[in-house]
């Protein structure tokens, strides 16, 4: 009998530390539609349009549709490419600020349907939509809204075209996850003929809250990007980076498409009235389109990485765009530095050091197991480590068990209630004292820390200042392996070769005779004169893991301290005749 009397006291005892009351929402708030899109993190722009056949960034308008003629256009292709990267879903240019429409749109003529391609029956639009269908990604849409094609652009009746072309869109092409209104509005163009300058007052002519609405209407689900959201706001540069304060709050009727006061969109306000996230949109390439003359720009490997990390790592999303070619494919060396880049990611993130381990919170909502510190590290984004109301600043502990070596530190907070940490810090256990490895301001949907190798038994993760009691969802351990890209070389004008590695930690051996270098070659540690004729091979050697990077060759002709300026014969002509 006492034995039972017991266990209905332990029991009473957890039922009431489980009622503690959940924190109340913080205003602003995502929406539904909102949260969906925060979980999609990395999805993909395709830039394929009329520009892509006229070598331009932006046409003029005036551009026959006789140029839209793609040879091999396998939108499956970009589909598949997607899909083995981890994006989740793909934004096509459907119109682009020239007018010419991807699909055979009912209100013009300056569209595929007047194309060679497939004889005027194709539909890049429906094409994409089925690739997407079949490889489980989604569908989202781009719509100028500045078209230099349309002679009545500036007026009311373009309005009502416009407003015609969207509701096509939204209504037969099935689910779309997000439509894009760029803010590139009014300027010189075609407009049928006319060949002038055209002025419109962006914050007015498009009467958003009504153009707005159709989206509202046909697809409940999507969310809108433009300068001002409503759902997405744009990043305000298109280099590849949010700021590392970047709340995901915005004062959203300060802004509509084309706003001036875009640089405010980097990290957006902490006073802001609506939940308006950041979305990074940055092409793989220096254009958005295709040109044949940028096949070697592709971006780095490592640019690419640190992209990923001032995006998503940054509580915004990764756009990243692909021109597709004039074949009407992403170019081979697009998919390759996709593929090495997401590689590295993959590497970098793939065993969470923190999960299920030993963790203390200084500070627990109502003392209860709900919102206890093990909830930051059970991996289930649902649950979430709290402190009481008015408790704006505590500490997590991780004890590891023993002393682990780790480089990434990862942290989410609990956003349907708000965003709300300002400031945190992490620290590690070294030689019986903490020692501070990083501060930083906001988390949100979710925050990434890269560092050098630091090797401790126990991390600290302290809320120092927040806008109400701190919900963290998630804190992950990464050790990240090194990353072996290729050296980087650069010949100064007297004749010197500088080499260098694109992280720390690492070696650099090269040779200057043809052979291939490994770790046995002399080893980089000062520049060297390479002044004739010379081939310079180089690669990085981690020396913890014994691999090392690609070879990275080039070859050097007489460098410009060696060259001699002869003055000509003036009684010679330039053939050298007397």
């Amino acid at each position: 009998m006492r034995s039972l009397v017991v266990l209905f006291v332990g029991i009473s005892f957890v039922l009431s530390c489980d009622r503690t009351a959940p924190p109340e929402a913080l205003d602003p708030v995502p929406e539904a539609r909102q949260l969906k899109w925060h979980d999609l993190e990395f999805y993909a722009f395709v830039h394929f349009n009329m520009n892509t056949f006229t070598d331009m960034e932006w046409g003029t308008g005036g551009e026959s549709p006789d140029l839209f003629n793609p040879t091999e256009l396998d939108c499956r292709q970009w589909a598949r490419v997607a899909k083995e990267a981890g994006m989740k879903g793909i934004i096509l240019t459907a119109k682009h600020h020239d007018g010419f429409c991807l699909w055979p749109s009912a209100f013009t003529e300056h569209s595929v349907k007047n194309a060679p391609w497939k004889n005027g029956e194709g539909d890049v639009v429906q094409e994409l939509a089925d690739a997407c269908e079949e490889y489980g990604l989604k569908l989202g849409l781009y719509l100028s809204p500045w078209d230099r094609n349309h002679a009545d652009y500036g007026t009311d009746v373009y309005l009502e075209y416009f407003r015609n072309q969207l509701t096509e869109l939204m209504t037969n092409y099935g689910e779309i996850f997000e439509v894009w209104f760029d803010g590139a509005n009014g300027g010189t163009g075609w407009y049928g003929g006319a060949n002038e300058e055209r002025r419109v007052d962006r914050k007015t002519y498009y009467d958003w809250p009504n153009t707005r609405q159709i989206v509202r209407d046909l697809q409940p689900d999507a969310v809108m990007f433009s300068d001002a959201g409503p759902g997405v706001r744009w990043v305000g540069n298109e280099a590849g980076w949010a700021g590392e304060t970047n709340w995901s709050m915005l004062r959203r009727d300060e802004f509509y498409p084309g706003s001036p006061n875009y640089k405010d969109l980097t990290s957006g306000h902490e006073d802001g009235t609506h939940w308006v996230p950041a979305e990074v949109d940055v092409s793989i390439r220096p254009g958005w389109y295709y040109h044949r003359s940028e096949d070697h720009k592709v971006k780095s490997v490592k640019q690419l990485v640190d992209i990923y990390y001032h995006s998503i790592g940054r509580n915004a999303s990764f756009l990243l765009n692909f021109p597709v070619d004039q074949r009407g494919l992403i170019h081979e060396r697009d998919v390759e530095q996709l593929m090495k880049m997401v590689e590295v990611i993959r590497n970098d993130l793939e065993t969470d050091l923190a999960r299920s381990v030993a963790v203390e919170a200084d500070q627990v909502r109502g003392g209860s197991r709900t919102y206890a510190g093990p909830k930051a590290v059970d991996g289930n984004p649902e649950t979430y480590w709290a402190t009481d109301d008015g408790v704006l600043t505590a500490s997590l502990t991780l004890d590891f068990g023993k002393e682990i070596t780790f480089n990434r530190f990862l942290a989410r907070e609990y956003i349907p209630l708000g965003q709300r940490v300002r400031e945190f810090s992490i620290e590690v256990w070294l030689d019986g004292n903490w020692k501070e490895i990083s501060r930083q301001t906001t988390i949100g949907s979710k925050r990434i820390l890269r560092f050098d190798n630091v090797s401790s038994r126990k991390l600290r993760f302290t809320v120092l200042d927040a806008r109400a009691c701190p919900l963290i969802s998630t804190v992950e351990v990464y050790h990240a392996p090194k990353l072996l890209e290729p050296p980087t070389m650069h010949r100064d004008k007297q004749g010197y070769v500088s080499l260098e590695a694109h992280d720390s930690g690492l070696e650099i051996y090269y040779t200057t005779d043809g052979s291939a270098p490994s770790e046995s070659s002399e080893q980089f540690v000062e520049s060297f004169p390479v002044k004739a004729k010379e081939e310079v091979r180089a690669i990085v050697y981690d020396p913890a893991s014994g691999a090392s990077s690609e070879v990275n060759s080039v070859s050097y002709d007489v460098c410009k301290d060696l060259w001699k300026v002869i003055e000509p014969d003036p009684r010679k002509d330039f053939t050298g005749q007397a």
